[in-house]
């Protein structure tokens, strides 16, 4: 049976990679979380003093980027791949606030978005991935069998975002995560290298009032469709 390519765009804090994951699961396919790959590198910066509130060294960022080494490496514990940056595991920093902040200035930059294009592109080659990010159906993969954009209202996804921190025993504030969510959209949405769009074949989502469970029902049926027509041919 044949494979297809399932691409996942969309804002922030929509669930993409928590319906990717699911979608790899029932089909059996790898799911790659770009916007982890994102973050490693975010968190490399951080780590090196390359960037923080008033200062962004972008050119010591881009001088080090062959020093940046990400992998994932599956936790049966977890039942999802974890990160590694240089061979250290580090999911749960890359997940705090800190790294939030920065991430999408980060991923505005032509060259670090050019280094995890390429490593994207070599671990999708050869079919049966679930992908999700910013440009994924845009980029990465536009020959994409399926391609799906997820949208969802800021007050929505900030409040998913608060109550997801706060279950991990983080401090934050609603506001905060408000003004990130909506800081966030404007810097993806408007940076010059691979900006957030929705491309004319992706399907649009708007899960601001659907389940996960009727999310992933709906993208399963679709995903489905997809790889039955992909076996016709």
């Amino acid at each position: 049976m044949n494979k297809i390519t399932i691409a996942i765009d969309g804002h922030s804090s929509t669930g993409k990679s928590t319906l990717a994951k699911q979608l790899a699961k029932a089909l059996h396919y790898i799911y790659i979380d770009t916007g982890a790959m994102y973050r490693a590198v975010t968190y490399y910066a951080l780590e090196n003093g390359f960037i923080s509130e008033n200062h962004f060294d972008k050119e010591a960022l881009i001088n080090h980027l062959d020093d940046i080494h990400i992998s994932f490496t599956y936790n049966p514990d977890l039942d999802f791949a974890e990160v590694y940056l240089n061979g250290k595991n580090i999911e749960k920093f890359i997940r705090q606030m800190k790294v939030s902040n920065f991430v999408s200035e980060v991923a505005t930059l032509p060259e670090v978005r050019e280094k995890l294009v390429a490593q994207q592109q070599e671990i999708g080659m050869e079919k049966g991935v679930v992908m999700d990010g910013r440009d994924i159906g845009s980029v990465v993969f536009p020959d994409a069998e399926l391609k799906i954009f997820m949208t969802a209202s800021p007050e929505v996804r900030a409040q998913r975002r608060y109550d997801e921190m706060l279950s991990k025993g983080q401090k934050v504030n609603f506001d905060k995560v408000l003004e990130n969510v909506m800081k966030r959209d404007r810097i993806d949405s408007g940076r010059s290298a691979s900006p957030l769009r929705k491309v004319d074949d992706a399907v649009e989502i708007d899960n601001s009032k659907l389940t996960r469970e009727e999310q992933f029902d709906k993208v399963l049926k679709l995903a489905k469709e997809r790889i039955s027509k992909s076996n016709q041919y």
